[in-house]
């Protein structure tokens, strides 16, 4: 009797357990930034795919001619060249200057502006503005911001991604074993385009993939080899670009 009693028991609590687990909320998280600026409104969704794990990115604008225009958003540890994990001098890990030129090199580049150290990525000597960095989302979220004035009517954003340690059977730990900076980055970041058209009446569209970045972030360029990625297609499962009230992307 006390054996059934027992494993009753057992059962009934094996049930509680999964009938009390906590759903994960999938909603997404909100951000503002740069609510000062006198350009036009636009929103960043972005649904995180099935391999996300707190990847790096960088949204900005691009005219027609391929000119950069501004950042929208990029994220604090590249913009500030501080990770709160870059200083384990005293024992323990604070915040310290880490430099990552593979992060996310074609945003880097674009943005045209070099350290003094000779790389295209911020520093704590010339940080990005606080309008337009942040913390890592850790799932998916909808951006909102403003361009910081009134822009052509046509222009392009641009969304680049990159995820550490995300090695494969082509980007292996040892495929370029005296590039420290590859060994940083893995697979290449990912970068995403759409074209905004403000007098077009479609308010939203889907982003695509137009390459990927070099691999230590040695230059700017676009690569097109993307069979070679596996994981870091799958980052992302969706992004959107929308312009609030009128107006339009294709």
């Amino acid at each position: 009797m006390k054996k059934i009693f027992f494993t009753i028991l057992v059962a009934s609590l094996m049930v509680s357990c999964k009938t009390s687990r906590v759903p994960v909320d999938e909603s997404p998280e909100h951000f503002t930034y740069n609510p000062a600026g006198e350009g036009p409104e636009i929103e960043i969704e972005f649904t995180r795919g099935k391999k996300h794990n707190h990847p790096l990115m960088a949204i900005w604008i691009e005219d027609t001619e391929g000119q950069f225009i501004q950042t929208l958003y990029v994220a604090e540890s590249i913009g500030k060249g501080i990770f709160r994990h870059g200083d384990t001098s005293e024992g323990f890990w604070k915040p310290g200057e880490i430099r990552r030129p593979a992060a996310l090199p074609y945003w880097s580049h674009r943005r045209g502006i070099k350290a003094d150290d000779g790389l295209y990525i911020p520093s704590p000597r010339n940080p990005v503005a606080d309008a337009y960095t942040g913390p890592t989302p850790g799932k998916s979220f909808i951006l909102h911001t403003r361009l910081n004035e009134p822009v052509p009517q046509k222009f392009y954003v641009l969304f680049e991604l990159n995820q550490t340690w995300d090695w494969n059977e082509y980007w292996t730990n040892n495929k370029f074993p005296d590039d420290d900076e590859y060994k940083t980055s893995c697979q290449p970041a990912i970068v995403y385009s759409a074209l905004v058209d403000l007098e077009n009446p479609q308010k939203e569209c889907e982003m695509q993939i137009i390459g990927r970045s070099h691999e230590s972030g040695a230059n700017g360029e676009l690569y097109d080899d993307l069979h070679t990625l596996t994981t870091a297609l799958q980052i992302a499962e969706k992004i959107i670009v929308r312009i609030p009230g009128s107006g339009s992307v294709n």
